[in-house]
């Protein structure tokens, strides 16, 4: 193996009967740790003391593993909404429209409780490039939603049940929904603005009971149900949302 290899960060390699894989080295990882993510593939994190060439030959034996996962990875992306120009797609606030124009580049204009979405009348609506960036414009229309509404119901909860916090923060997190930070920060996920009413005060509620239960105990769980009746039931049915699959 060379030493240009060697010193590589990460490479894509292509593995038979897998498909492409990610080896990415992680600092941080203590051994080879193997995720299969819809729109993002197979991803290997490959500690400091192990080669690639030792992870890819490690990759063989979970072969198995990934092929089932991924599997169900492509059941989720086949989830993923394909949009156009009969799309009757809405926000709380925003209805999408695309538009084409005479131009090369996209662009997006959020006013008026419209997304419109201008793409160059030469390329086709479900081109990947078009499709990406539609999906991003509808991400900023749940940004700006998402900070007009999330602080007040935060700052609602918390007068309500007499929580304390310092900040609400809103943030795009491929993975959480919400977190809580040691000095009481709320970070929320602006995807909170496609959820259900009552999955999205879950999701409040739950950073706010992590102010006073820094873990996920029996206090943290008991303080929870106080607030929000059966967690665990919302929590069940917060995990039938993929925050990448919209």
């Amino acid at each position: 193996m060379s030493s240009s290899f060697l010193r590589l960060s990460s490479v894509n390699l292509h593995i038979d009967g897998i498909g492409k894989v990610l080896f990415e080295r992680s600092d941080k990882a203590k051994r080879l740790s193997i995720s299969v993510r819809p729109l993002k593939g197979v991803r290997v994190a490959v500690p400091p003391h192990i080669t690639f060439e030792k992870a890819e030959q490690l990759i063989y034996t979970k072969a198995d593993w990934i092929k089932e996962h991924q599997e169900r990875m492509q059941q989720h992306e086949q989830q993923v909404t394909v949009y156009d120009q009969n799309s009757e797609f809405k926000t709380r606030h925003h209805t999408l429209r695309l538009l084409t124009h005479a131009r090369y580049d996209m662009r997006c204009v959020i006013q008026n409780g419209y997304i419109n979405v201008f793409y160059p009348a030469f390329k086709e609506v479900d081109a990947p490039d078009v499709q990406k960036f539609v999906r991003k414009c509808i991400e900023d229309a749940y940004r700006k939603e998402a900070k007009q509404y999330l602080p007040q119901r935060v700052a609602y909860f918390a007068e309500k049940f007499g929580f304390e916090y310092q900040n609400v923060f809103i943030k795009c997190a491929k993975s959480r929904w919400g977190s809580c930070s040691h000095t009481n920060n709320i970070n929320l996920n602006l995807h909170l603005m496609r959820l259900p009413d009552a999955l999205c005060d879950y999701v409040i509620l739950h950073e706010l009971a992590h102010t006073v239960e820094k873990n996920h105990g029996p206090g943290f769980w008991s303080l929870l149900d106080s607030v929000c009746g059966n967690s665990k039931a919302l929590d069940t049915k917060l995990k039938a949302y993929r925050i990448t699959i919209f």
